[in-house]
């Protein structure tokens, strides 16, 4: 794999039983993402996005093929590896953001460093910085009920920041919010992107937060359309 890839797919395929049936999700999918990359993955509801994202995440694995993440063949990890490396090298964003109710913004942010050695003035110095980073500054003591959409959002953006992880992975981030705070959030992911040089492979049915990114790739029934990979036009 190129040193300018840092995600490498090949040839995944994914398949559950249910009811003595096998039920094909993901057929034969290849797909590279170069380091500093910015990718929107689009299709139907169905299509297997989510699916994809998860295994890409180790989150799930496939059934046959292969993902090799900054060099490093994530099927090969038991289940133990496989966490600690989630941990340190993946960053994830939800439609739902998954914050703890009981919990501020900051501490929020602060709960994947809980699995790395560091003094818990480490900790929340990292976890001021990430919210920084996002516009939060001033949000930082509020619990998430106090908290607009938009800056929920943010939140769990600068939750998967805090780690520096090599790949951000963004499932639908603009699915529960209104105009003006997703593409504030969209705004801040390409801004990731273009000055801290973020790989973002995202998740999205919503064509306005598709063209923001760099390279549009279309998933239907399972499979990759062939235009996959292509560079975004304006």
């Amino acid at each position: 794999m190129s040193d300018d890839v840092i995600l490498s797919v090949r040839s995944v395929a994914k398949q559950y039983e249910r009811g003595g049936q096998s039920v094909k999700v993901l057929e034969g999918i290849d797909l590279e993402v170069e380091r500093g990359g910015y990718v929107a993955l689009m299709g139907p509801s169905g299509s297997g996005k989510t699916t994809l994202l998860n295994i890409i995440g180790g989150l799930d694995s496939a059934s046959s093929g292969r993902v090799i993440v900054d060099g490093l063949e994530i099927g090969a990890l038991d289940d133990r590896r496989l966490a600690a490396w989630r941990t340190a090298n993946i960053g994830f964003v939800f439609q739902q953001y998954n914050l703890l109710p009981v919990l501020t913004a900051v501490e929020n942010v602060e709960l994947p460093l809980l699995l790395f050695r560091m003094t818990k003035e480490e900790r929340r110095a990292r976890a001021r910085a990430a919210l920084v980073l996002v516009g939060l500054s001033g949000r930082e003591h509020h619990l998430p009920r106090q908290l607009s959409g938009g800056e929920e959002q943010r939140t769990s953006i600068a939750r998967a920041l805090v780690t520096d992880p090599k790949l951000i992975i963004a499932d639908e981030p603009t699915g529960n919010l209104d105009a003006r705070a997703a593409a504030n959030v969209l705004d801040l992911l390409e801004r990731l992107n273009r000055e801290l040089r973020k790989t973002i492979l995202m998740v999205t049915h919503d064509p306005a937060a598709g063209r923001r990114a760099r390279t549009l790739v279309r998933l239907q029934k399972g499979t990759l359309l062939p235009e996959a990979g292509a560079e975004v036009t304006a």
